[in-house]
């Protein structure tokens, strides 16, 4: 089933939108580098800053918005920037580090069962006061009504330090749900909205050990159609191709301007 006419609109609109803010707004952050203009040109350089700073609005904002649309269009129950409450007694938070500590000497991928995690933290985690934690933001909050699923959304290539951070969030947000209701059924997950190695399956060296990879990974078309409900990743490359076709004009008419303005 293709992504709905209204979902299909709002994910333009927001796309339209973001770009031509950008295309508006947009200001190189420095007008001197010298080296970097005599290498690459100052024109060149100034449309690659550009483009940067599209990615860094990506990576903000545009993700959890679209991936909010879909679950929602799909009948589920989503938030982004969901705060989730709970708080995490000192013995559980001290079994999380050690778990972390266990994850990352270990090489064996088998330790990291994520139900048995799941277990672990819930048999330990005392209840606790509806709080705000300082890990309590979670990127997008979905609920099919069988069980509750907390992503943190990030970028394509996190560093070894990002990912065994990312892991520790994960667990503390388990804790901090479990804090409220030890019978919640939960998930909590890391989306990464596109693989880089396409069309090699998204496995760094960094993970190993670590996560649960069919479990708690979901990479590009993998999260996209989980969070629709539907086999609709292509259906959404569609639409980010059909704004940039429309928008292409007014893209290129501002990269002119860059590059008259560093002649």
């Amino acid at each position: 089933m293709a992504i709905s006419t209204e979902t299909s609109i709002q994910i333009a609109d927001l796309l339209r939108k973001t770009v031509r803010d950008k295309l508006e707004k947009y200001q190189p952050e420095t007008n001197h580098m010298p080296f970097h203009f005599r290498l690459l040109g100052k024109d060149r350089y100034a449309m690659f800053s550009f483009i940067h700073s599209m990615n860094t609005t990506f990576g903000i904002s545009i993700w959890e918005q679209i991936a909010e649309y879909l679950a929602i269009g799909s009948g589920k129950q989503a938030q982004r920037h969901y705060n989730l409450f709970g708080e995490i007694d000192n013995d559980t938070e001290n079994l999380i580090t050690k778990l972390i500590y266990d994850l990352r000497k270990s090489n064996d991928s088998k330790i990291d069962n994520k139900d048995d995690l799941i277990k672990i933290i819930r048999k330990s985690i005392k209840p606790g006061k509806a709080i705000k934690h300082p890990d309590s933001v979670v990127d997008l909050y979905i609920n099919d009504n069988k069980k509750e699923y907390y992503f943190d959304i990030k970028t394509a290539k996190p560093n070894k330090e990002g990912f065994v951070g990312l892991k520790n969030k994960l667990l503390k947000w388990v804790a901090l749900r479990l804090s409220q209701n030890k019978n919640t059924r939960i998930e909590t997950n890391l989306a990464i909205p596109y693989n880089p190695y396409h069309p090699e399956p998204y496995e760094r060296w960094t993970l190993a050990g670590i996560y649960d990879l069919k479990r708690e990974l979901y990479v590009g078309e993998r999260f996209w159609n989980f969070v629709a409900g539907e086999n609709i990743y292509d259906d959404l490359l569609d639409i980010f191709k059909d704004v940039g076709n429309e928008l292409r004009p007014e893209i290129d008419s501002k990269f002119e301007r860059l590059k008259k303005d560093y002649e």
